[in-house]
């Protein structure tokens, strides 16, 4: 079973899970988030998981679908930290309902994300619900790290790349492990699945950091150069101050489409388009470590290649 044939599976059961009730603003924007599209990466490694590991990928429905509400919960209370006007090439929630609606919108795909964790019956459930609930902390904690770091007057590599595993990466690793453990692999094996999706999510992550920078707008369904308008002490800000004393200097010295333009500028002339992407090539060749380590187990791994290669070649 192919990458394309699992997210198909995934959509086909996203089209029949709907939310209803009333009052129909707060169920009519939590669908509309849901609708907004994306790669719906981490439902397909809920079922690839379960896939690998010769489960039936149906049976994995109801916790990929848990997982990919979880995400979504997250991004609208994100883009009202991050006062973002567009996901995916369209308004934000708050934008198109206002903050309010917004935050009890969030607040109620969380729970119906355990809604549906509990409607799941197969093995490993309370294993599962645990990894998950674990997870969801990790997410809180990684998300404040990132605001925090805001205010933090110098930011480590180490410390950056921590925040993004735990605000990213982590989620990854939860939806390959959760549909291991879905088609009743050992807890040992579904660890290995883990370690092996974080590598993925930090590399989808560094991704991310690169094209928000360098990105087309057409392409990537946002605004180019968001991070750098915020201020935001990514990767790339850390090892511009790493390379030059100075950059908060000249970093704060333009404001807003001014202040992209000149930073994309500097951090070309730097290199750093070349560095990141040598960063994130690092976590890719991790990620293949592991999944040799997955085959002489005696699993399959065809599609977890497959999901690497197009994490890796994504332009969007």
């Amino acid at each position: 079973m192919q990458l394309n044939a699992l997210t198909q599976l995934y959509l086909d059961f996203l089209k029949s899970e709907t939310f209803i009730g009333t009052p129909t603003t707060l169920y009519d924007s939590m669908n509309y988030i849901m609708s907004l599209g994306g790669k719906r990466i981490r439902p397909a490694l809920v079922l690839a998981g379960n896939h690998m590991a010769a489960g039936t990928p149906n049976s994995a429905l109801p916790i990929a679908h848990a997982i990919e509400i979880f995400h979504n919960f997250s991004l609208v209370h994100d883009d009202i930290m991050d006062a973002a006007l567009v996901r995916r090439g369209n308004p934000t929630v708050h934008v198109k309902w206002n903050e309010p609606t917004a935050i009890l919108s969030g607040d109620n795909l969380l729970i119906f994300a355990y809604k549906y964790l509990l409607n799941y019956d197969g093995p490993n459930k309370d294993l599962i619900l645990s990894i998950f609930s674990d997870t969801a902390v990790k997410i809180c904690e990684g998300q404040q790290w990132d605001m925090e770091f805001a205010y933090t007057p110098a930011v480590s590599e180490e410390n950056y790349l921590l925040m993004i595993q735990y605000k990213t990466a982590v989620l990854l690793g939860c939806a390959l492990q959760c549909g291991g453990l879905s088609a009743g692999i050992s807890k040992e094996h579904s660890h290995l699945l883990y370690e092996l999706a974080i590598d993925i999510g930090m590399q989808f992550q560094l991704m991310d950091d690169y094209l928000d920078a360098f990105g087309e707008e057409f392409l990537i369904g946002k605004k180019s150069g968001g991070d750098i308008i915020e201020g935001k002490k990514t990767w790339l800000y850390i090892k511009s101050e790493e390379l030059d004393k100075n950059t908060e200097s000249w970093f704060n010295s333009y404001l807003g489409d001014d202040r992209v333009t000149v930073i994309k500028q500097h951090w070309l002339s730097m290199g750093l388009d070349k560095m990141i992407l040598q960063k994130a090539e690092h976590y890719k060749l991790r990620a293949e470590n592991k999944i040799m380590s997955w085959e002489q187990l005696g699993y399959s791994s065809e599609i977890l290649t497959e999901i690497l290669d197009f994490l890796s070649g994504r332009k969007a």
